[in-house]
């Protein structure tokens, strides 16, 4: 099994057992320690993974740290380990003071869910506020897990991480801080985009006027731009398609010109359905159709083969699942990943249609 297989292996791992695990010694047994291990250490090689590492500061002798990973006899990663529901943001203070005095050149705080790397990048031998990687291990991303893999005891090269580390630091931030403006934006951001666009003085009125416009009108634009790459990778299977005789329905890629509005969770839903369902069918099998009050994903591009349907236009959210009757079953989610929790239904809904070919 390769790297990547095993860390997502345990990242459904942890969202099944995250509830039943009540204390930080079990979050360490039950997700650090293997996370440790797909990295490659043996973590009962005392040699390799010291547990309760001691770590004298100033005049407090015999602080400890709860694992420290050494390399040719030397520390390389200090490890603070928290509860899987503690926020990390509360913590990472005692984890600077050890990095301080210590060889190690990389920390790493984590509650087994969220894992976050921190270094010296700023100012050597002193461990830098934010950290360079975030991870949460249930929602990984290809370039995360690329990321993750130079820390694997195999490819783990200190010079090679340090180097994309400082790049890594400032795009994450910068990704942060635009996320942020795009569902908050600032009065400075709005007002650089309104000043080239309105002729007038920009007032408080104006500014109120232009906060909502300026929010709306880059989510419309990121909905389009998600439109057209999944429109023209349909076209293009479309083509191969017709290389090979068959015919691939292009509704989908005329959804952009409906006068229904797409959203991007929608699309963000449609994508994880997608996902789960990829182990089981070809992806080109599953498609969309937005209406007004739901949004349907179908099999094959057929009305009559629905596969789900998701309400998140509402105060409320809902996945719901159609029974053998057609008749809807209602469930309310919190979030978008909500619908993981769902995947064994997926299956058995998808392997329902096909059998009623």
């Amino acid at each position: 099994m390769d790297f990547k297989d095993q860390v997502k292996i345990l990242g459904e791992r942890v969202l099944k057992l995250k509830d039943q695990i009540l204390t930080e010694e079990a979050t360490k047994n039950a997700f650090i320690m293997p996370f440790l291990q797909a990295l490659g250490y043996d973590v009962f090689n005392p040699l390799e993974v010291i547990p309760e590492y001691v770590t004298d500061i100033g005049t407090k002798k015999g602080e400890k740290i709860d694992y420290a990973i050494f390399r040719e006899g030397v520390p390389s990663i200090l490890i603070e380990c928290k509860h899987w529901a503690q926020n990390l943001n509360l913590h990472d203070g005692q984890l600077l003071r050890y990095f301080h005095v210590s060889k190690a050149k990389f920390g790493l705080l984590t509650n087994g869910i969220i894992y976050r790397f921190y270094s010296d990048l700023v100012e050597i031998n002193k461990m830098d506020e934010k950290p360079f990687l975030e991870i949460n291990i249930t929602e990984l991303k290809d370039n995360q897990i690329e990321e993750l893999k130079k820390f694997h005891k195999s490819y783990f090269d200190v010079e090679s991480i340090v180097n994309t580390a400082s790049e890594l630091k400032y795009t994450n931030e910068l990704k942060q801080l635009i996320h942020q403006e795009i569902n908050n934006p600032t009065p400075d951001f709005v007002k650089y985009f309104a000043k080239q666009v309105y002729p007038s003085v920009i007032t408080s009125k104006v500014l109120e006027q232009f906060t909502n416009l300026t929010k709306r009108s880059m989510q419309q634009y990121i909905s389009d731009l998600i439109t057209e790459r999944l429109k023209t990778a349909l076209n293009k299977e479309d083509e191969a398609a017709k290389q090979n005789g068959t015919q691939v329905n292009l509704e989908q890629a005329k959804e952009a010109e409906n006068k229904v509005t797409t959203t991007i969770e929608e699309l963000e839903g449609f994508m994880i359905v997608k996902t789960i369902l990829r182990q089981k069918i070809e992806a080109k099998r599953i498609s969309y159709r937005d209406a007004q009050s739901y949004f349907a994903i179908l099999l094959d591009d057929n009305n009559r083969k629905t596969i789900c349907r998701l309400y998140l236009n509402g105060n409320k959210k809902y996945f719901v699942l159609l029974d053998e009757s057609k008749k809807e079953i209602k469930s309310e989610i919190k979030s978008l990943d909500s619908i993981f929790d769902f995947k064994d239904l997926l299956f058995q809904t998808v392997d329902r249609l096909e059998q009623s070919k």
